[in-house]
């Protein structure tokens, strides 16, 4: 137990000053970058708030504190800029947190499921990470950041769809580079919703759109398959899904290892057996390659459970399945908000200033002067 001497005069007092043990700061290990800083938030939140001040060094830079859970009493933390934050949104996110009548909460993604707008939704509605240059960034850009007493994690408010797709790195490149990257990443989005469902549609309704020697191939490969393509699509992504859940929940060399080494001998084992098509094996790997580019994790698997909707819809409709598949995903993106915020911006409403930091991550300079402007527009 640590102590602390204090004098006075002829006096001598020793006093406990021993506090609660908390772990160091380490690197990242959830969301890693080539480039920038490497350091990560820890799950006490005073040291949390620390890394934050040690980047944005202003008096402007505010701290709201406040307790969640009857009986964990969690303190929770909102940061804000305040010549930069939308006080609506501040006030927002306040009463929502005040107004909470929980037992109690141990991390940020709990917090966040308890204020969303849309709970029932698969699509997150908050971003949360554990680097502080990130939580820097969102404040900059106007936005508050909650950080939980207990857990690694911040989250940010207001976020919309396209957030989910920028990475750190994106800021410590040169931006003809971090703008390719990022456009890499909306394709491995269509890729990772749709490459599969569209090889079911294909393979059972649309043999026409398939060309000539293409269809030989895929022919050939499905001559000893009994099932329907559907009824093998289905199968290789659960087993997919298995692999990778198995591969997260194990030791880590342990993981990898099941992880590469299971997918090989159970899609070759599959093949041989007949199962499934060395096509589809392709697809699916594919597929499951491209969910690996996003970013953040949670989207990646809300996006992945929208496309076995989409593999039952094209097996039962064929492409017709597919369109209303994806009209039904639009909406209902477009019907999320964050805070009240549209959720689609600046897609629905269309702002012509942040499309600078949207698909692409323009200039530096030029990013910075439309987000000043956005800001201030705001306020």
């Amino acid at each position: 137990m640590a102590k602390q001497q204090f004098f006075f005069n002829e006096h001598t007092w020793v006093v406990n000053v021993s506090g609660p043990e908390v772990r160091s700061v380490e690197r990242s290990e959830t969301e890693t970058v080539i480039n920038g800083p490497h350091d990560s938030f820890i799950e006490n939140a005073v040291t949390n708030i620390s890394l934050i001040r040690n980047r944005l060094k202003t008096s402007h830079l505010k701290a709201v504190r406040m307790q969640v859970g009857r009986l964990t009493k969690t303190d929770v933390y909102l940061l804000y800029v305040d010549e930069l934050v939308d006080l609506e949104i501040k006030k927002e996110l306040e009463n929502r947190i005040s107004n909470l009548e929980i037992v109690g909460i141990q991390d940020t993604n709990m917090l966040v499921q308890l204020i969303d707008d849309s709970p029932n939704s698969i699509f997150p509605q908050f971003q949360t990470g554990e680097r502080p240059d990130t939580a820097v960034s969102k404040l900059l850009e106007g936005k508050v950041v909650g950080l939980v007493d207990g857990s690694p994690n911040m989250f940010s408010a207001p976020t919309g769809f396209f957030d989910f797709f920028h990475s750190p790195d994106d800021y410590y490149q040169r931006w003809v580079i971090a703008s390719s990257i990022r456009i890499i990443r909306f394709f491995a989005l269509f890729i990772t919703l749709f490459f599969t469902p569209l090889y079911v549609a294909v393979a059972t309704y649309h043999y026409d759109m398939i060309p000539e020697d293409l269809l030989i191939s895929m022919a050939t490969s499905r001559m000893e398959v009994p099932f329907p393509p559907i009824y093998e699509a289905l199968f290789m992504e659960f087993t997919l899904e298995l692999l990778r859940e198995a591969g997260a929940r194990l030791p880590t060399k342990v993981g990898q290892t099941i992880g590469i080494v299971g997918g090989i001998v159970i899609g070759q084992a599959a093949v041989d057996a007949g199962i499934t098509s060395n096509i589809l094996i392709i697809v699916v790997a594919v597929s499951a390659l491209a969910s690996f580019v996003i970013p953040n994790y949670i989207m990646s698997t809300s996006l992945r459970l929208a496309r076995f909707v989409l593999i039952l819809l094209a097996g039962i409709l064929g492409n017709f399945g597919m369109m209303i598949g994806i009209g039904l995903i639009v909406i209902h993106l477009s019907g999320l908000s964050n805070l009240k915020k549209p959720y689609m911006a600046p897609i629905s409403p269309y702002k012509k200033t942040a499309w600078i930091d949207t698909v692409i991550r323009g200039p530096y300079k030029e990013h910075m002067i439309s987000k000043e402007l956005s800001n201030k527009k705001s306020t």
